[in-house]
């Protein structure tokens, strides 16, 4: 593993808001991460390096209720709004679950990220702007 937690963290303070959120990628890219996985009920996120070893990051905060009831409409409304700077990560993880996304995977080789419902199903994927 050639990335520490610490290492992710250090990255993840630099970002402010959703607008910041290239910089981010390019950052843990260089460290070594091919790929992540965040699960929005405790943000506990799963990062993989290009050997798929994995470490994880444990409970980020205290558990959300992920709703059932998936508001694709509502969710890609609220995404927006983050990914131009209006809300803060905390507000997006709870926006997630009230419209029913349990998670996403994020694949920094093909740039894509993909959002999944609480059945596992992929409900968008998204390019990862550079």
């Amino acid at each position: 593993m050639k990335f520490t937690i610490e290492q992710i963290k250090a990255e993840h303070q630099k970002v402010k808001s959703g607008a910041d959120f290239p910089e981010y990628i390019q950052g843990i890219k260089n460290l070594g991460v091919s790929k992540y996985t965040v699960y929005v009920a405790d943000g506990n996120t799963q990062y993989f390096d290009a050997d798929h070893q994995s470490i994880i990051s444990g409970k980020k905060y205290d558990n959300l209720s992920v709703t059932e009831d998936l508001n694709l409409e509502q969710f890609k409304t609220r995404l927006k709004l983050h990914q131009q700077g209006g809300t803060d990560y905390p507000t997006f993880c709870s926006d997630c679950a009230d419209s029913g996304v349990n998670g996403w995977k994020m694949d920094l080789n093909a740039m894509t990220c993909t959002y999944f419902d609480t059945k596992g199903n992929d409900i968008l994927v998204e390019q990862i702007p550079g």
